[in-house]
Order: structure tokens, then C-alpha cells, then sequence
């Protein structure tokens, strides 16, 4: 079976190689990329081919960074139409439902099938099972031949919109739980508190102290896609709940990391010292 995979980052390239290993034939559209995700995507697997051969596929995904993905829901559609094709498009972007609910206007009732998907967990690597890829809006099963190539694929019964709602809620735990773990050393660094709000983690809070240690040197690098992210959740949640303040300052937290990683790492190696220290 031909699948288009849009988007070869780290996410992206790893789905696609666990289809290919399964048999499929995945095509990817790659013009304006670079070098090193051309790269990516080749030891992946993934076959380059221009918009017209994607439109032309009975299944794409889109995995890009959730501030991408309105912009590549337009740029296939588009594609679609102009090739009179159909198609069933699965946005897994890490977007609210509100967002989704754009995307699938975008693509209308002439398209063929947009479904809602949320991928939850790591890129898959050999011998693993993960990550979850969850579908609403899926009465058709359109989904199932994911699963019969190798992903783990978990159906929700609700529409277009419940599998966004579930990543943001998820989100925003996980990445929530990193970004005030960050916001917080960084705060005890400033103050000279920072040995002992250590020390005090790993004594009354083993295992947050734990989860800390190994998920803020994994954020630094993924950082700038988390921006858009937490203003997703922060839409998700509504101006009329107070807590998406909350997520507003996580995307600054998380901007803030991001420019940090481009300036050379100051903030990134104090949390690194006291991390490890």
C-alpha cells in the first residue's frame, strides 16, 4: 500500500521507517528541506515525490510541528483538488480541537476522509511497540491498515476533536510537569536555593526528582516546537478558564529555552550541573 507521511522529523521519519519495515510504500514531500532532513528521510526509507503523487495516495499523515500544521492541511487539500483525487488525511498533529476542527473545514465534504489523530509517547524504535496513535472520527476504520503495518493504533469513540483534546490533556500534564520542574530550578539557581531544593526533591519527591533529571536535557532540543504546543493547550482550555494563563507562560518558559539553546546553553548548563551534580 502507498502512504504519504508529511513530515520526516524525528517523529515523522521513525513512523514511516516502522511502514516501510511493514511493507508499505511511503512517499514524502520535501521541497524546502534540509539537507539533514532529506537525509533523515532517505534512511527511513521514504520515497521524495511531488504533491501530485501524494494527493494520489489513499492514506496520508501529517506529523509536523502543531504551528505547521493549518499550512500543510491547505497545501494538500489544494493538491487534492487539483488531482481530483480522494484521499483519507489524518492530521496527528499535537493541536486543540478548535484547530482541528479548522483543519477538517479546510478539506471540506470534496476531499475524501479527514480523520483525528494524536500520537502519544516516543518515536518507535526496533523491538518496541510505542507510541499510541490515537483516531477519532474514525466510523469508516478507515485507520486500520495502520495497525496492520505495525502501529499502535487506539480508536476513540467520539468525533473529530476527542484524540486533539486527549494529546492537549496529556500535554499538558507531561509537558506541564517539565516546564514547571524547569521554571522552578531555574527560579531556586537565581535565589541560591538550588542545592537544597535538590537535595529536598530527592529526599520528599523521589520520583518527580527522577522524571526531572531525564526530561529537561530532553526537552532543550525540542523546546521551540513546544511553543506552539502549549499555546494550543492554552486555546484548548479557553480564555474563561483561568488555567490557560498557565500554558501561555509555558510557551514563554519554553521560548525562553529555546533561544537559550541557540545562544550557547547558559540556562541549559546550570540545569545541567545541578541536575547532575
Amino acid at each position: 500500500m502507498d502512504i504519504a507521511v508529511i513530515g520526516a522529523g524525528a517523529m515523522g521519519s521513525a513512523i514511516a521507517r516502522r511502514l516501510v519495515e511493514s511493507g508499505a510504500r511511503v512517499l514524502t514531500y520535501l521541497e524546502g528541506r534540509s539537507a539533514a532532513t532529506v537525509e533523515r528521510a532517505k534512511m527511513a526509507g521514504m520515497e521524495p515525490a511531488d504533491l501530485d503523487a501524494v494527493a494520489g495516495t489513499g492514506l496520508i499523515l501529517s506529523i509536523v510541528p502543531p504551528a505547521n500544521a493549518i499550512a500543510v492541511a491547505e497545501q494538500i487539500a489544494a493538491a487534492i483538488r487539483r488531482c481530483g483525487a480522494k484521499t483519507t488525511f489524518i492530521d496527528c498533529n499535537a493541536i486543540s480541537p478548535q484547530t482541528m476542527t479548522q483543519v477538517a473545514a479546510i478539506f471540506g465534504g470534496d476531499c475524501g476522509v479527514v480523520l483525528d489523530g494524536s500520537i502519544i509517547g516516543g518515536p518507535p524504535k526496533t523491538g518496541q511497540k510505542g507510541p499510541k496513535l490515537y483516531i477519532s472520527g474514525d466510523a469508516a476504520d478507515s485507520s486500520a491498515v495502520l495497525g496492520e503495518c505495525g502501529l499502535q493504533v487506539r480508536r476513540i469513540d467520539g468525533p473529530i476533536g476527542a484524540a486533539s483534546a486527549l494529546k492537549m490533556c496529556y500535554a499538558g500534564i507531561n509537558k506541564g510537569v517539565t516546564g514547571l520542574g524547569t521554571a522552578m530550578l531555574l527560579a531556586a539557581i537565581r535565589s541560591r536555593a538550588d542545592e537544597a531544593l535538590k537535595r529536598e526533591l530527592q529526599e520528599s519527591l523521589p520520583d518527580l526528582d527522577a522524571k526531572l533529571v531525564n526530561a529537561i536535557p530532553d526537552m532543550y532540543p525540542k523546546a521551540y516546537r513546544w511553543v506552539a504546543e502549549m499555546e494550543e493547550i492554552s486555546e484548548f482550555l479557553g480564555d474563561d478558564d483561568p488555567a490557560a494563563l498557565i500554558f501561555k507562560g509555558m510557551a514563554g518558559l519554553y521560548r525562553k529555552m529555546a533561544a537559550d539553546r541557540e545562544g550557547g546553553g547558559l540556562l541549559a548548563g546550570q540545569l545541567d550541573r545541578l541536575n547532575n551534580g
